[in-house]
């Protein structure tokens, strides 16, 4: 287990130094500096696909997905058709699902005194229809990054 970032040498754990201490044992007594709680997604997805109707959403991009020159949609983006072009194996199976990663900080409370924040990640599907793609069922929590600063 690594006990110091592979970058930069510091250490992963916030030292407490008592007076006769070394640095192996302030670091076996202090807790990690940042907290991660990983939420698995893979369970939600299947979940998704066992509804009729969820399940009928995600193959919207390949299925239903009209093109008249507009970009209502990522589907319509450039870079949409070039991915499709560039791994067109990973593109055949219609159930195949795209995602967006979005995260931003927050303070809890709206406390800007607090020096604490929290860093949610989600990841939005993008092979739903325009007017599902940004709703909250639709939108994973798949991490929680819990940091002090």
């Amino acid at each position: 287990m690594l006990k110091n970032c592979l970058r930069c040498g510091l250490s992963d754990y916030k030292l407490k130094q008592k007076d006769d201490d070394t640095i192996e044992e302030m670091e076996k007594q202090g807790p990690p500096k940042k907290v991660v709680w990983y939420l698995p997604i893979i369970p939600r997805m299947k979940r998704l696909f066992v509804n009729l109707n969820d399940a009928k959403n995600l193959r919207w991009h390949a299925n239903e997905r009209k093109y008249d020159g507009m970009y209502y949609h990522p589907t319509d983006s450039i870079k949409w058709k070039k991915f499709d072009d560039e791994f067109s194996e990973f593109c055949k199976d219609l159930r195949n699902i795209r995602l967006s990663l979005a995260t931003g900080g927050m303070n809890h409370f709206s406390n800007m005194s607090m020096n604490h924040s929290s860093w949610p990640v989600l990841l939005v599907i993008y092979n739903l229809p325009p007017k599902l793609c940004l709703k909250r069922k639709y939108m994973m929590l798949s991490m929680m990054i819990s940091d002090p600063r």
